[in-house]
């Protein structure tokens, strides 16, 4: 009996389906081969499924590259999406993680910052470790192509496509300020210190796309501990303050007289605005729409 033309479309579309399952298998089959920020290569013999993530910058990376599901811990200050992190065991912070909690969890790879000091033990225990820590937008564009090296999600799906989002919201958000914040001058506050966003910083490249100047060099550093009275002294038309802690509301000496305090020009973010802010990642075009709105408020 000759198909029906309906029978055919179905024969097709079965067959589809079933070249895209092999060919997703395929991919999850590679080997792996990737060099992190520490400078070693890290092989395996196929994707890893089973992750623990001791950055929420990489944490958040992982999810927004649709592969949230691989993960089985986190640290403590991992919180987004929170509808799928805040199911997850936590192990404790990035830089002294109980090693013991993440052991237990069997991961296939434990990604961290290249500043942790759990590295070590955690490779003397057998346990395959990849090191990242983005600091400038450069570092974010590679790290997230890394990440999807690591998953095997293909970058032109993966990293690549991420990107584009990230780098069109930012420009959005710069776009979407009036004519008076131009040339705005800002301070940027990371941690009590204080420690501030320097222009060489992924948050001070932000702030340059914004159109705003940076009060803190590129030559500090990105994120240099500066004197109280390097502020007082700069002088700076806003002040935003990214820190999570309630310190964040005492003042420093001499603070007082600036303009930006008499003024109210101070943006305090809350907690939920401070993570996007401070974490280098996939939120940086929403962290730049934050202190757009910050400048677009507080401008003269």
């Amino acid at each position: 009996m000759k198909p029906t033309p309906v029978r055919r479309i179905l024969w097709v579309i079965a067959v589809l389906l079933l070249l895209g399952l092999l060919m997703a298998g395929l991919a999850r089959a590679q080997p792996v081969h990737i060099r992190d920020d520490k400078g070693r290569e890290v092989s395996l013999p196929r994707p890893p499924q089973r992750i623990v993530s001791l950055l929420p910058s990489l944490t958040e990376s992982v999810c927004e590259l649709e592969q949230c599901h691989r993960l089985v811990g986190v640290d403590r200050y991992s919180n987004w999406p929170e509808a799928v992190i805040a199911k997850l065991p936590k192990v404790g912070g990035g830089l002294d993680p109980s090693i013991e909690a993440v052991v237990a969890l069997k991961p296939d790879v434990v990604l961290m910052s290249v500043s942790s000091r759990a590295s070590d033990r955690l490779e003397a225990l057998g346990l395959t470790v990849v090191q990242l820590e983005p600091k400038t937008h450069a570092d974010v564009r590679r790290v997230l192509g890394t990440v999807s090296d690591l998953l095997g999600v293909p970058r032109a799906q993966g990293s690549d496509r991420l990107w584009r989002v990230i780098d069109a919201g930012v420009l959005a958000a710069a776009q979407s300020l009036p004519p008076k914040a131009k040339n705005v001058r800002v301070y940027f506050e990371v941690s009590r210190g204080p420690y501030a966003a320097g222009e060489a910083s992924f948050i001070g490249e932000s702030l340059t796309r914004l159109g705003v100047r940076n009060v803190v060099p590129a030559a500090l550093g990105p994120f240099p501990r500066l004197n109280p009275e390097f502020v007082v002294r700069a002088n700076p038309d806003i002040i935003m303050i990214g820190n999570r802690s309630m310190q964040a509301m005492v003042p420093y000496p001499g603070w007082a007289s600036m303009r930006a305090i008499r003024e109210n020009r101070l943006c305090v973010f809350g907690p939920g605005d401070s993570d996007v802010v401070v974490r280098p990642g996939p939120r940086m075009a929403e962290a730049a729409r934050i202190m757009a709105r910050c400048i677009a408020d507080k401008a003269s």
